[in-house]
């Protein structure tokens, strides 16, 4: 999947404009017009909010679809309050935090199912970085963004462990049971710094 750099950063500013509006006004946001042909795209996105702190860049927020249910600019339109809003693992985002936030859009292609017979072929299909995982067993179900292992500095072991942990299962359940285990890619966009320039994350290089 081929993303061009204004759909990306377009769609970053279209998610901190749309949680400035849900989150201000309390109104549902119109797109920013022109609206880009790429991001009439109907596939996964999700959307995650870093508060700055010093040096160090905090999750705030992350919400998204893994499969696409509408064109990208919808999906970050209503991800935009999900993520600042109705994340339940933090409190909603307050106005006066907007100034503190980095916005960033990740795009991702459609998840594919790994087959596998042992663990470790498991873990020969898995590729850090560059794929992000979902674990399922049952009514259980966890996820991790491509670039979460490369932010936290795990390897693929690790990563796959941590993704068990995101579905509330334990950190070594995939050695010990057969698990439905999807890979997908991520095309990443950020803010540099709040409400500052868009760009690209080049996961291959670390970054």
């Amino acid at each position: 999947m081929k993303i061009e750099d204004e759909t990306g950063s377009y769609l970053v500013k279209l998610a901190r404009h749309a949680a400035e509006i849900w989150i201000r006004e309390d109104k549902t946001p119109q797109p920013l017009k022109p609206i880009p042909e790429q991001t009439k795209l109907v596939t996964g996105v999700f959307v995650t909010v870093k508060a700055i702190k010093g040096s160090e860049h905090l999750l705030r927020g992350c919400i998204g679809y893994p499969i696409g249910i509408d064109p990208l600019y919808k999906e970050v339109i209503e991800l935009a309050k999900t993520s600042t809003l109705n994340d339940p693992r933090f409190q909603p985002v307050k106005k006066h935090e907007l100034a503190e936030l980095i916005f960033e859009v990740t795009v991702m292609t459609p998840p594919q199912k790994i087959e596998y017979s042992s663990p470790q072929e498991l873990l020969s299909q898995i590729t850090v970085p560059g794929d992000g995982l979902i674990v399922k067993l049952g009514p259980n179900q966890g996820l991790l963004l491509p670039q979460v292992p490369v932010e936290q500095g795990w390897n693929t072991e690790e990563f796959l462990s941590n993704t068990c942990r995101k579905a509330y299962l334990p950190m070594d359940e995939w050695k010990n049971n057969k698990l439905s285990v999807e890979k997908f890619q991520g095309i990443v966009f950020s803010e540099q710094e709040p409400n500052g320039s868009v760009v690209r994350q080049e996961l291959e290089n670390g970054c």
